[in-house]
């Protein structure tokens, strides 16, 4: 694989992300980069969750910058670089089992925040049928404004123990 391809087009097609990865010849990477991609903008949608879309735009994001990378090496780097799937099914299996067992409480309690909130979704749109217009919207507005608190309050609480277990570690050190 060499890195003779032009960097115009590299850039064009790294506006859909994963494309401009496959033009420089690194289909793996691109086709994780979209599977990513399309899967959050399609779960997205069918979870009526437009704040997921962030998530989409943080791939969209890191894609389009790490093929623009990957372009503007030099020749001997680019011809290092492995395509390899982002998510192997093969460093999967190698992940000890005890990670899963920790965290199988917090995956669920996303999956259940997240099925609640579509469960939620498609109640208020139903209820919207049945209810004063007045009544409904300051329903439908304090659910808006929940999600927002509750992602704000995780996002404090994953800071505070990345801090505090950062400290440990230092203090750890000294």
């Amino acid at each position: 694989m060499q890195n003779k391809k032009s960097k115009f087009l590299a850039f064009i097609f790294s506006f859909f992300p994963g494309a401009g990865h496959m033009y420089l010849g690194f289909m793996k990477i691109g086709i994780s980069f979209m599977a990513e991609f399309l899967f959050v903008v399609f779960l997205a949608n069918i979870l009526n969750i437009g704040s997921l879309l962030y998530i989409a735009l943080l791939i969209w994001c890191y894609a389009f910058f790490d093929c623009l990378n990957k372009c503007n090496l030099r020749e001997e780097e680019f011809l290092n670089i492995k395509d390899r799937y982002l998510l192997n099914a093969d460093d999967m299996l190698k992940f000890d089992n005890n990670i899963l067992k920790k965290r199988r409480l917090f995956v669920g309690i996303v999956i259940l925040i997240l099925g609640c909130y579509a469960l939620w979704n498609t109640f208020m749109n139903t209820l919207s049928q049945f209810i004063p217009q007045e009544i409904y919207e300051v329903i439908f507005n304090v659910s808006r404004i929940v999600p927002r608190i509750v992602i704000s309050a995780a996002i404090i609480i994953i800071g505070i123990k990345l801090i505090i277990g950062k400290k440990r570690e230092s203090d750890s050190d000294e």
